[in-house]
């Protein structure tokens, strides 16, 4: 896909709403409700006493996603610019309240997370949505001024390194490491030049490889992926026992619900590792149906973002998109063993309300750009 013809103006659009993406998303939404039903009964069981823990908790969160995607999906475009400056604010100020006594929730030495009785909800996920609206709105704006770096670029640079810091300092590396490289694939389809990339380069790879050393167990992690067997029981356990779920899955699977290592063998299976359980149950054929249910749902979403008629939308549609397909490739890369391991859920599958509820959103943002005209009216569908 050419970055020039991603966001130059044009002259298709689709005329209506893209119902072959939504047909999609609530598909694969039904995909991985059950998926998470046969990888969770067993754990909710043993530690909640209750088998439909997180289906039912899940449930709840993917019903409050699907209102925000379709409130998402209709509201005018250009509203939510104007008022993207106070999305901004909110989104700062919802990242510092982890920090804060009584509010904050901390978990395994992470402040990621705001409580409010049992209502619990991650700031770093709404980040994704923020971050990519305020760069593709000033990408937008400041296309024709990328040659004047401290009106286009630093900009730019300064809001998105803002964000991923405050993430960094929540505990959340793997998170802000995530973000970087979905803000640098923005960078690079609004125009910035290689040159630009070099430069922050020079910048990004020592700050990551600080990031990094800082803490033991990402030392840990790094060193248990170039070398499984250093620690086999402790920080490569988790990837070890997914690993022999997929070995198990053999060609076609032991059928939904028939798997084995959710039961015991994968710590909090139905998170990060969800993965194991739907290629253990649905073997190699179930592997490669996911890999082209999800390659045709991010197809739908560039082509929409490749045809829709101005920049901001044609890059919002993109950076949407990006962060959905590179979470994908970070999850599943964990499981299969070619990332180091790292906290990163698998969108539409795994469990957890934050994560659904802005991987909703995304979508309804790629589904606003699909039925928007170029001042950002609403087609006729």
């Amino acid at each position: 896909m050419n970055r020039k013809q991603i966001v130059a103006e044009k002259n298709e659009t689709p005329e209506s709403v893209d119902f072959v993406f939504i047909l999609l998303v609530l598909f694969i939404c039904g995909l991985g409700m059950t998926t998470l039903f046969s990888g969770s009964i067993s754990y909710g069981q043993r530690i909640f006493d209750d088998p439909m823990y997180f289906v039912k908790r899940q449930a709840v969160h993917l019903s409050i996603g699907l209102v925000c995607m379709f409130i998402l999906s209709v509201v005018n475009l250009q509203f939510i610019r104007s008022q993207l400056p106070k999305l901004v604010v909110i989104t700062l100020i919802l990242l510092l309240l982890p920090f804060v006594p009584g509010i904050g929730v901390t978990k395994n030495g992470a402040s990621r997370w705001i409580g409010l009785g049992s209502f619990t909800f991650q700031p770093s996920e709404l980040v994704k949505m923020t971050m990519m609206l305020f760069l593709a709105n000033l990408f937008s704006k400041k296309h024709d001024r990328l040659n004047e770096p401290a009106v286009s670029i630093y900009p730019a640079a300064l809001m998105t390194l803002v964000l991923i810091m405050i993430v960094y300092l929540q505990n959340d590396f793997s998170t802000a490491l995530y973000l970087i490289v979905c803000a640098l694939c923005v960078f690079y389809v609004a125009g910035v030049g290689v040159s630009w990339f070099l430069r922050l380069g020079l910048l990004v790879v020592p700050l990551v490889s600080l990031m990094i050393l800082t803490k033991e167990y990402r030392v840990e992690r790094l060193l248990s992926f170039i070398d499984p067997e250093r620690d086999p029981l402790g920080a490569g356990y988790q990837v070890n026992a997914a690993l022999e779920a997929l070995r198990e899955g053999g060609l076609w699977g032991r059928g939904l619900g028939n798997g084995i290592r959710k039961i015991s063998s994968i710590p909090e299976v139905q998170s990060d590792f969800i993965f194991a359980v739907w290629a253990e149950e649905t073997g190699f054929v179930g592997v490669i149906f996911f890999f082209c249910i999800i390659s045709f749902f991010l197809y739908r979403a560039y082509r929409i973002s490749l045809f829709s008629p101005d920049r901001f939308k044609s890059l919002l549609a993109f950076g949407c998109a990006t962060l959905i397909l590179l979470q994908i490739i970070m999850n599943v890369g964990v499981v299969v063993r070619f990332f180091p391991a790292t906290g990163i859920p698998l969108p539409f599958f795994s469990s957890g309300g934050s994560s659904l509820l802005i991987t909703l959103s995304l979508c309804g943002l790629i589904i606003n750009v699909s039925r928007c005209g170029p001042e950002g009216e609403i087609q006729n569908v």
